[in-house]
């Protein structure tokens, strides 16, 4: 029977298998890459939905006069982890554009990533096919979501993760020290996540009693880990900001943004009164918060195949598969810490849900070569099949086959990546050629997009009112707050008030923004209250906003229903009171 998947090969064949499925692993990566990076050059105005955030101010490194005396900018700037704004950095200035960088930066680490993986993936099971299937798997898990895609700090953690496990599998300390420094400075979590997998690996068990292990280098490891890990994030801890301290989780158990409000979500949404949302699903709360193939899930039959050797004879090759088990175990021991410590460090759900991926992935890629081998035998021992075997095999064949193709297809894998397209490509232009401190003010949607499509600031925005720093966030409410007052106030006094107090130089009005459904049915706008509330029952009450009535008169652009209207125009005293 001829050995289709190199599963009993000889030394020679294994060699050349592994290079062909090496290459087709990076093959897998480079399709999904290009794939992405077709859909993200797509139109002249599509950004990343957290570029956009994260990755919008970086404009600044190309031309500083950008976004001046910007809160928001300076505030996104400031958060950004140091490895990731230096790596820019870098690029600008050899005159790469960040953003334009942001949409091919995903290939090369997928790539990366795929390289490290296959390599870890021989290190547990030295099958070549093995490898394969991993990496199949990582990558269509990787491509489904939107972390690697958006190229922003937890982007970086899939290679520098990779290639951690991949040293430490070869007993690099110099290959593994590097490795976390670098997650300490794109992405800290992963650099504890790594330190917490060394600590167990210090610990045998016996029974139910954890002893020390007496391999001084898994000592070695631990202390370099833990010695790269404090001189990297101490100083970054230690540096204060300007923007306040962290929320606590006391105060943030009183503010709306944190919790699901009549059926409205919070920008922040964090708590929930179910508990298997709140520590399951919950998307910074839960531990399993994660879109992954349907094929990966077979990862879970992994512990008891390796059990059953009579059965899966291959699994007596399977080492280091422990490794799995301390990444687990190592996930959710800080999970649990990080809930504790709410939000001191980061979002619970970051400990397990990028980890969870890697090792479903390895998982599965050894449980399918398992799978594989053991048809194979069985094939081999007999020479004639009967019927019903042939349709088992072939409708499970079948079954995994598709299972294995589907996501390949862009109407599966391209709308889970948030690629945002601006419908307002009008409105863009004409921003873009204002002054370079023009700032607009609107509680429009639409409003998210103009930092990175037009290069010019907003007052506020929700992409952008995170509040979990108290000082900046009390700034961005009350922004919110003044400016809501502003829009519907039937004073025109209170309106020029609101302009002089930020400077405003132009509203951005959605089609029937003075209506009272529009505001009724605003779920950024319902977060503030009572200011919202006292708005719609204005409306309802037939008071005209002074706003609307000065609309056609001072309006400098109409696109797409969208309304940009002069802010100068109102603040003129000429006639505008005669005309109120």
């Amino acid at each position: 029977m001829m050995d289709l998947l190199g599963l009993r090969s000889s030394t020679a064949k294994t060699l050349y298998s592994r290079k062909v499925f090496w290459f087709l692993s990076l093959a897998v990566a480079a399709f999904f890459g290009l794939q992405s990076i077709q859909y993200a050059f797509s139109s002249q105005y599509i950004v990343q939905d957290d570029v956009r955030q994260h990755g919008f101010w970086m404009q600044r490194f190309l031309d500083p006069q950008l976004f001046p005396d910007d809160l928001i900018a300076d505030y996104f700037q400031s958060a950004a982890s140091p490895g990731y704004t230096a790596f820019y950095r870098l690029m600008a200035a050899l005159g790469i554009d960040p953003l334009w960088l942001s949409k091919i930066l995903p290939l090369v680490l997928g790539l990366i990533t795929t390289g490290y993986s296959f390599g870890v993936c021989l290190q547990m099971l030295p099958i070549p096919v093995a490898g394969f299937i991993s990496t199949l798997l990582l990558n269509q898990s990787l491509w489904l979501e939107d972390d690697l895609v958006s190229a922003t700090p937890r982007a970086f953690l899939y290679p520098l993760f990779s290639a951690f496990l991949y040293y430490l599998l070869h007993n690099s300390l110099l290959g593994v020290g590097i490795a976390i420094a670098l997650m300490g400075l794109f992405y800290p979590p992963f650099a504890l996540l790594s330190v917490a997998i060394l600590t167990l690996r210090l610990l045998r068990w016996q029974g139910l009693y954890p002893h020390l292990v007496k391999h001084h280098r898994n000592y070695w490891f631990w202390g370099v880990g833990v010695t790269v890990t404090a001189l990297v994030l101490l100083p970054y801890e230690l540096t204060p900001t300007e923007f306040g301290p962290l929320i606590t989780a006391a105060q943030a158990r009183t503010q709306p943004e944190f919790h699901q409000v009549a059926g409205v979500y919070g920008r922040a949404f964090f708590f929930h009164d179910n508990p298997f949302i709140y520590w399951l699903f919950g998307p910074r709360s839960g531990a399993l918060f994660l879109l992954m193939p349907p094929l990966i899930w077979v990862g879970f039959a992994l512990p008891f195949w390796l059990k059953q050797p009579a059965r899966f004879s291959l699994a007596r090759q399977v080492k280091q598969a422990n490794l799995l088990l301390q990444i687990t175990v190592a996930s959710f021991g800080l999970f649990f810490v990080a809930h504790a410590l709410l939000f001191r460090l980061h979002f619970p759900s970051r400990y397990t849900y990028h980890s969870l991926r890697i090792v479903m992935a390895f998982a599965a890629g050894i449980t399918l070569t398992l799978w594989g081998d053991r048809l194979q035998t069985q094939q081999q021992r007999q020479t004639e099949l009967t019927g019903r075997q042939l349709l088992s095999w072939g409708l499970t064949i079948l079954l995994v086959g598709g299972l294995a193709i589907a996501p390949f297809f862009p109407e599966l894998s391209l709308p889970t990546q948030l690629q945002i397209i601006g419908g307002a490509p009008r409105l863009y232009e004409f921003l873009s050629q204002q002054p370079k401190d023009t700032l607009i003010a609107s509680v429009a949607e639409e409003v998210n997009n103009l930092p990175s499509f037009a290069a010019r600031s907003i007052l506020v925005g929700r992409e952008y009112a995170l509040p979990y720093h108290t000082r900046y966030y009390t700034q961005i409410r009350q922004r919110t707050i003044d400016l809501i007052q502003a829009q519907y106030s039937p004073e025109l006094t209170q309106v020029q008030r609101f302009i002089q107090k930020y400077g405003v130089d132009f509203f951005l009005l959605d089609p029937g923004a003075f209506t009272p459904a529009y505001v009724a049915e605003h779920e950024w706008m319902s977060q503030f209250q009572p200011t919202t509330a006292t708005a719609l029952t204005q409306l309802q009450q037939g008071k005209v906003p002074a706003l609307a009535k000065l609309v056609d008169r001072c309006k400098a652009l109409e696109t797409k229903g969208l309304i940009l209207v002069n802010a100068r125009c109102i603040s003129s005293p000429s006639d505008n009171e005669a005309k109120l």
